[in-house]
């Protein structure tokens, strides 16, 4: 297996002028082709000891309960022939319903909330599913040019089963307004792959009056991969 993206559009320059950091951090040289094939073919397991109490709900690592809007999230991880990746590892992180993250650098002017650390971790099951609750975040301000607010995103890290299928993204919330301001998730060229890293609104999946529902399906690699993120 190598990994090489032929689908014009589904993943980002590594230099996006509106992303002004990528200008800096961009290699600005060509990467170089490399065949590794036993790295990248070799099976990456993880033990279900990785995962602690209380990793699949975000709510519960704190004294009380957090503020905000309570959700659930789930969706499947599959490859690019669509079949399930089965027990793999998935981590989240993202900020609080004020749009804060639990972090040292992050000295936006909005409150920390001491029941919400915001990050979790999980194994898919043998259909490729997760699932895992948290509170749906807020926007905030980055600084990258005038005016410039990121949408509502959780950050998803995902291991698959080989090296090659390596992805980390951001799972976005659907009819949020900052879409065509935000130059990372405008990074992306094809529309339909914008798309993709939108989750879907689940009545199915909201329970009674507690929360709500999204499903945010992943595919590594292939026509219809989910886009890395910058």
């Amino acid at each position: 297996m190598r990994f090489e993206s032929t689908e014009t559009g589904v993943y980002p320059s590594l230099i996006y002028p509106p992303y002004l950091s990528t200008v800096k951090r961009g290699p600005t040289r060509e990467p170089l082709r490399i065949r590794a094939a036993e790295p990248v073919q070799a099976n990456i397991t993880a033990s279900p000891s990785l995962i602690l109490p209380h990793d699949t709900d975000l709510t519960r690592h704190g004294q009380g309960e957090p503020l905000g809007e309570k959700i659930v999230v789930t969706g499947r991880v599959l490859d690019e022939d669509g079949k399930p990746v089965r027990n793999s590892l998935l981590e989240v992180w993202q900020c609080n319903s004020a749009g804060r993250y639990w972090h040292k650098r992050d000295q936006h002017d909005a409150p920390l909330d001491p029941n919400f650390f915001g990050f979790g971790k999980m194994l898919t099951d043998d259909d490729g599913r997760y699932r895992f609750v948290t509170i749906k975040p807020g926007p905030y301000p980055w600084g990258n040019h005038h005016k410039a607010w990121r949408p509502a995103h959780i950050h998803f890290s995902l291991f698959g089963s080989v090296y090659a299928q390596r992805l980390v993204t951001q799972m976005y919330f659907p009819s949020d307004p900052l879409f065509d301001y935000d130059p990372i998730f405008q990074s992306i060229p094809d529309l339909a792959a914008r798309q993709r890293l939108i989750a879907r609104f689940s009545l199915e999946q909201t329970i009674d009056d507690q929360m709500l529902g999204y499903e945010f399906d992943i595919v590594l690699r292939g026509r219809d991969a989910t886009p890395m993120s910058l």
